[in-house]
């Protein structure tokens, strides 16, 4: 049956379109307009004389948008919020640091204007290093809460009392939603009613259900009236709503008094940001403005007619990334990873299961079977023996590395030549987030799938249905797996005997 396209609102219609081809449309940085020349100092000690097109794109949108300093929007309007939809490795974090950086740097007051929300700590903390670069020496301060250090420590990170009142020690705020709530609700003092960005990494997870909540507590943080101004009314944020005569008059008194009200922009980044306007919808945007780099080209036939190929491109996959999928086995696929690595010398491979259990096992089971300097990553670790572990494979002394999903989400492992998914995704974006934890920032890298004969048509029709249809079947012979065998067994059993 024909499917029943969705109505698309306009904004989702008719993104702005970002080039995927990074290596091809790097912009120089001095071309991109109205960039503060300290932060191109900036960037230029930090080795980056390039950007990617996203970037190029975001950055000058973001800028232009609070033009008027970020009191005001453009001509006393709000701002349109922004979401960007680019594959992993584009560059998304710069494009929101740089031009918050630019936006605050001539803040008098330290209040919370920025606020990235990220799902996982690890996100964070990478985010937030990526601030501490940008504001060094500019005297914003960024404030990184994602419960690793003890809640009142985080308090005092945050908030400081003075005899006057409270006053805020965070300009950018870096956080993980679950602390960040804790915050809003048991923090005297913290206060989100000068937040100017809301900036949503990582935008699809967030929406998800666990989430939201979170989303709408920080919205309504952000609109709540000061309880100590009681006579300040109408200085308070407006709430978006519909226009009415009374609301024009009152927006008439409220702009051209001296008080002008801080627009709330909103700010959704993602490899796989949802097209499904309902979800969408929870987030309340305002005006959004879509780019992406996801979208169907246009195939030109001799006779002038376009045909639309590709409609169904929903995601985009780094450039330099070539898959393919082995058929297998349950038995064979622990001899075919040790088959990668010892005959194949495969270096430098990031390798997922489907859970915490199946990732330890199989760390133990390449540990006893010997020769692969193997490590695990997964919440079973600490964050410090996270770090350590990560460093140690970007130097290459570690060859093996064995996650799982929620560890590697969204998180830039350098040099990453393999990805191997050890046990099939079930879902697309699964797929999409793996494999591009390879091939980053315009580099090379290559995706092994092993999958099982009864997954086969299933996890070709996932491919085919999200339009990825260059991933070759790669079939390895028994013949080359049995050198390995009896080894193997030996290792099984050795682990046995451990586990007893």
């Amino acid at each position: 049956p024909h499917q029943v396209q969705p109505f698309l609102p306009q904004w989702l219609a008719q993104p702005k379109l970002v080039q995927k081809s990074i290596k091809d449309n790097l912009v120089p940085i001095r071309d991109v307009p109205g960039i503060h020349p300290r932060l191109l100092k900036k960037l230029q000690m930090n080795g980056i004389e390039s950007f990617f097109p996203v970037q190029a794109e975001v950055i000058p949108a973001v800028l232009r948008s609070a033009s008027n300093g970020y009191l005001m929007g453009q001509g006393g309007y709000r701002p349109k919020d922004i979401c960007v939809s680019a594959p992993t490795g584009s560059g998304k974090t710069l494009s929101f640091v740089i031009p918050i950086v630019q936006v605050l740097l001539d803040r008098v007051v330290c209040q919370v204007r920025a606020l990235v929300v990220l799902p996982t700590k690890e996100l964070a903390q990478q985010v937030s290093k990526v601030f501490n670069i940008y504001t060094d020496g500019t005297g914003l301060k960024v404030v990184l809460i994602t419960g690793q250090k003890a809640f009142a420590k985080e308090q005092e990170m945050l908030v400081q009392k003075k005899v006057t009142g409270y006053c805020s020690l965070a300009d950018i705020i870096v956080a993980t939603p679950g602390r960040l709530t804790d915050h809003i609700n048991q923090t005297p003092g913290f206060s989100l009613t000068q937040l100017r960005f809301l900036i949503i990494d990582e935008a699809d997870r967030m929406i998800d259900d666990m989430h939201q909540n979170c989303l709408n507590q920080i919205v309504k943080a952000a609109f709540q009236v000061e309880n100590d101004s009681g006579s300040n009314m109408l200085f308070q944020r407006m709430k978006p709503g519909p226009i009415t005569a009374a609301r024009q008059f009152l927006c008439a008194i409220y702009f051209s008094s001296c008080y002008p009200q801080i627009p709330l922009q909103k700010l959704l980044f993602s490899a796989t940001l949802t097209q499904d306007p309902e979800k969408l919808q929870q987030l309340d945007l305002f005006q959004p403005r879509l780019f992406t780099s996801v979208y169907s080209e246009k195939k030109t036939l001799g006779d002038g007619a376009e045909t639309e190929q590709d409609t169904n491109k929903k995601y985009t996959l780094p450039e330099g990334l070539s898959q393919c999928y082995v058929p297998c086995d349950l038995n064979s696929k622990p001899l075919l990873l040790l088959h990668f690595m010892l005959k194949m010398k495969f270096t430098r491979v990031l390798c997922f299961t489907n859970s915490r259990e199946a990732s330890h096992r199989l760390f133990l089971l390449v540990q006893a079977f010997g020769g692969v300097t193997v490590a695990e990553f997964s919440s079973r670790l600490t964050p410090n023996e996270r770090q350590r572990t990560m460093k140690e494979f970007e130097q290459g002394k570690i060859q093996l590395l064995i996650s799982t999903d929620a560890t590697a989400r969204g998180i830039d492992i350098k040099r990453v030549n393999y990805v191997i998914n050890y046990d099939a995704p079930q879902f697309i974006r699964t797929y999409i987030h793996r494999v591009g934890r390879t091939a980053r920032a315009g580099e090379v890298g290559v995706a092994f799938s092993l999958v099982l004969r009864i997954q086969e048509r299933r996890f070709m029709r996932m491919l085919n249905d999200a339009g990825i249809q260059d991933v070759k079947k790669q079939p390895v012979k028994g013949n080359s797996l049995k050198p390995l065998v009896q080894r193997y067994e030996e290792a099984l059993c050795k682990l046995e005997k451990t586990v007893k």
